[in-house]
Parts: C-alpha cells; sequence; structure tokens
C-alpha cells in the first residue's frame, strides 16, 4: 500500500494562473497535474543519472556485439 504524504509549495501566481488554464484539459486536478510533473521530473533527473553513468562505464565490446548479432540473443532464456 501507498502511503501519500502531504506537502505545501509556493509558486508564483502566473504559474498557477497557467497550471489552472491547462489542468481541466489533461488532468482531474491541479493536485494530479502536479504530481505528473514531479514524476516526469524525477524520471528526467533518473535517465540523466543514467546516462552519466554510461559515459563513465561504456558498454564493452562483448555488450554491443550483442546488439549487432540477432543470433547471440536466441539462446537466452525467456522470461
Amino acid at each position: 500500500m501507498t502511503t501519500s504524504i502531504q506537502i505545501a509549495v509556493r509558486l508564483p501566481a502566473d504559474l498557477v494562473e497557467h497550471l489552472d488554464q491547462l489542468v481541466p484539459a489533461a488532468h482531474a486536478s491541479r493536485s494530479d497535474a502536479i504530481r505528473r510533473a514531479i514524476e516526469l521530473y524525477v524520471y528526467g533527473l533518473a535517465a540523466e543519472r543514467d546516462a552519466a553513468t554510461y559515459d563513465r562505464l561504456p558498454l564493452t565490446e562483448a555488450e554491443l556485439a550483442l546488439a549487432e548479432d540477432v543470433d547471440a540473443w536466441r539462446e537466452i532464456p525467456e522470461w
């Protein structure tokens, strides 16, 4: 079970006005829109972190070869 925690933030009035104009077409509530925006932001941060990791630890030649050799994947069992 997921526990929800209420937080309070202060936003500029013009941002809230813009949000309130757009929310009815895409979300059930302002809260839902803000929650989704934070989810996307957190996802983006994780993607940036992963990209930095790949830059630091690039794929090996063996790993790259798997991308080019379709037959190499035939031996891997399906999950």
